[in-house]
């Protein structure tokens, strides 16, 4: 089964401890730095839309994208009703194509990992550049290789009233990938304690600090810096999710004029 096919329908229960506000309130940390103001951000892998409908509340024209249809569909449905409904678009982040240029790029919640070949997180990064603003910015998070590489071996639950879910990490060295297999079992008829169960499995590239540089800076993209975990201050050692920021610069240069 694809990733979050069937988990779509209980990614909100199970992620009930991510704290939007907290993510969103950082995002604009940093969109307050900018030269120029973000009125439009493209919320890249935004999964079921919590942060995409977090940003439309506090007054961005937001432009969701993932590569589920499912996490879409559930995203569309919660963003339906809002004052300034959001944009969503099926499409791979090495093939992002939007009809228009946004102020600002977030990818969160270490989507930037779920891109296993490195030749297609370079094309995505191009992507993104192409789709930003002259002086945009583009922001991401990571986890770290030390993080994943600690994955292996792992056994983890988490669980509510209507989901439950067990999942174990796997990590290869060789190919700098931990896989996540995940058990998901979710109800279905409580009167008749009927469950009903999914299998998924979840794969994370194990990209170096370095490397992710690179990418950005042969997409185009000046002023790269790293931040630790929903913090403005470096990364400590030993920090398992790290923050990317860089930014388009005001007169492109090379293939981007």
């Amino acid at each position: 089964m694809e990733s979050y096919d069937f988990l779509a329908g209980s990614y909100d229960e199970l992620t009930w401890d991510v704290d939007y506000g907290r993510w969103c309130d950082y995002l604009e940390r940093h969109f307050a730095k900018l030269d120029r103001p973000v009125n439009t951000v493209i919320d890249l892998a935004c999964g079921t839309g919590s942060l995409t409908c977090k940003l439309a509340e506090r007054g961005y024209r937001v432009t969701g994208v993932d590569l589920s249809p499912e996490m879409l569909s559930i995203a569309e449905e919660k963003c339906r009703e809002m004052d300034r409904p959001s944009q969503f678009f099926c499409q791979a982040m090495e093939k992002l194509r939007l009809p228009q240029r946004a102020d600002a790029c977030v990818c969160c919640l270490d989507s930037v990992n779920y891109v296993l070949q490195p030749q297609k997180l370079r094309e995505a990064f191009c992507r993104v550049f192409d789709c930003l603003e002259p002086g945009g910015l583009f922001l991401f998070d990571v986890d770290t290789p030390e993080k994943l590489r600690a994955m292996d071996g792992q056994v983890f639950l988490d669980e509510t009233e209507d989901a439950y879910c067990v999942w174990r990490g796997e990590y290869s060295e060789k190919r700098r990938i931990c896989t996540f297999w995940m058990d998901i079992f979710r109800l279905q008829d409580e009167k008749k304690d009927l469950w009903q169960r999914g299998v998924e499995c979840h794969r994370e590239y194990a990209y170096t600090m370095e490397e992710l540089e690179e990418y950005l800076k042969a997409a185009g993209f000046e002023k790269i810096s790293r931040h630790g975990e929903l913090r403005m201050g470096k990364p400590k050692e030993g920090e398992q999710r790290i923050f990317f920021r860089a930014s388009k610069p005001i007169i492109p240069r090379g293939r981007y004029q």
